[in-house]
């Protein structure tokens, strides 16, 4: 298309985008709080008072206890609004991860398009499945040692932004971290990098993800790093064997291919003879 045809199309593409988050982040600011208790339920015994028991703890008895406090008047519309914005995006990840690739499918070539579907699945799964990994097993070890430092030194007063934003950059660390799989296997499928290559190398690619997870990891505790590293060697294996399966069936096909090939020529020249 002519430029003013692509600038148009993008011009659509990020007015459905930033509508979708808008409207969602509107919606989901009246739930604010009860999202705030769902990002802290994993670490609610380091933010409770030793007289509350954190399971009976809910969005409600957060406040009604003073668990979770601000440094200034502006503090919980700040972080209300973020959680909304934040989680706005999660949620409409599926249409603005669906519009980026509307934008660039027209520039693919046919071959190339067959792998946009399953991309726009695998994007959100794997992120999903790292901010539910972070979660589940990251948050209560990583907050548990970050508070243990300060044992020996004072008491670390939970104010509620700083809290909440330490969480969400767990999360969405390990979200981005999570796409490891889809950058290992595009680069070695469509040869960028070669698979043999990679498989040779492993040596430089865990040092590159060791460092990796300690730059994604907005804490400093050892524990999480190596969880992090870890989880992060595990998908790149894994990444790698899918990608040797897909890699060793083009193999197949196109030795089949050139022995069709081959046989079809034999037969003409037999019967030139």
């Amino acid at each position: 298309m002519p430029l003013f045809d692509h600038l148009s199309e993008l011009r659509r593409r990020l007015t459905v985008s930033v509508a979708a988050l808008v409207l969602a982040a509107c919606g989901l600011y009246f739930v604010a709080p009860e999202l705030i208790y769902i990002l802290v339920r994993p670490i609610l015994e380091y933010i409770t008072k030793p007289e509350i028991t954190p399971l009976l703890v809910n969005a409600t008895s957060l406040h009604e206890h003073q668990v979770l406090n601000f440094s200034d008047v502006f503090g919980a519309f700040a972080l209300r609004f973020k959680v909304s914005l934040v989680f706005a995006l999660f949620v409409t990840s599926p249409v603005w991860i669906w519009q980026v690739l509307g934008f660039f499918n027209p520039a693919l070539r046919p071959n190339e398009r067959k792998w946009v579907i399953p991309t726009f699945f695998a994007a959100i799964a794997l992120f999903c499945l790292g901010a539910v990994f972070c979660y589940l097993v990251i948050l209560d070890p990583a907050f548990q040692w970050l508070i243990a430092q300060a044992e020996d030194v004072g008491h670390v007063l939970p104010f509620a932004d700083a809290y909440v934003n330490t969480i969400l950059l767990f999360e969405i660390g390990f979200g981005v971290a999570f796409e490891l799989p889809l950058v290992v296997f595009y680069l070695t499928v469509f040869n960028i990098i070669p698979y043999k290559k990679l498989r040779a190398s492993w040596r430089v690619v865990y040092v590159v993800l060791m460092v990796v997870s300690a730059v994604v990891t907005p804490d400093a505790s050892p524990i999480t790093m190596i969880l992090m590293f870890a989880a992060m060697t595990a998908l790149y294996e894994g990444s790698l064997f899918i990608s040797r399966l897909v890699l060793r069936r083009r193999m197949a096909r196109l030795e089949a291919e050139a022995e069709d090939g081959y046989k079809d020529e034999s037969e003409d020249d037999a019967e030139g003879q």
